[in-house]
């Protein structure tokens, strides 16, 4: 699935995108993206809550792979949500790097692909996220702009961004 931490890759990483409907994934990639988002969102954030949310069923899903054959690693994830499905525009949400493939700049890497897909799929229509708090900074990086109070979701401070959408990220 993943490389150990203390296996670092070089700097950067260039992943090998999937962009692909639920029902196109290979069950060992639905396997390798349920297994990260329950490594990262439950044990990693000692966060109780339902991933299985119903809203995969008709997502976009981001897969980035690192490597080829046997040593083939998901090293990052996002899912793209439709219009009206959680917000009223377009979301990006379940974002996450694996372990073994952090501080490599993959996560800005992943959200500059996301954000480019999702305006593909969306022509012209501003981004939503639900962005925990304390990774604020980092999607302002990117052009969102904080569109709501701090609010608390399944225990970790959030607050709702809105990137316009006019095209790829600044």
């Amino acid at each position: 699935m993943s490389n150990p931490a203390s296996a670092r890759p070089p700097r950067p990483v260039a992943p090998q995108w999937q962009f692909s409907r639920l029902p196109d994934l290979a069950a060992a990639d639905l396997y390798a993206v349920l297994a990260a988002r329950q490594v990262v969102f439950a044990v990693e954030q000692q966060c109780a809550f339902l991933d299985a949310d119903g809203l995969d069923l008709d997502a976009w899903h981001l897969l980035g792979w690192a490597g080829e054959g046997a040593a083939r690693a998901l090293a990052g994830y996002l899912r793209i949500l439709a219009p009206g499905t959680r917000y009223a525009e377009p979301a990006i949400g379940r974002v996450l790097t694996t372990p073994a493939f952090r501080g490599t700049g993959l996560g800005r890497v992943l959200m500059r692909e996301g954000l480019a897909r999702a305006a593909r799929q969306f022509p012209g229509a501003p981004i939503r996220i639900a962005a925990q708090q304390r990774l604020e900074a980092f999607y302002a990086s990117l052009g969102f702009r904080t569109v709501s109070a701090p609010f608390d979701e399944d225990g970790i401070p959030h607050v709702e961004m809105l990137h316009p959408g006019a095209g790829r990220p600044t």
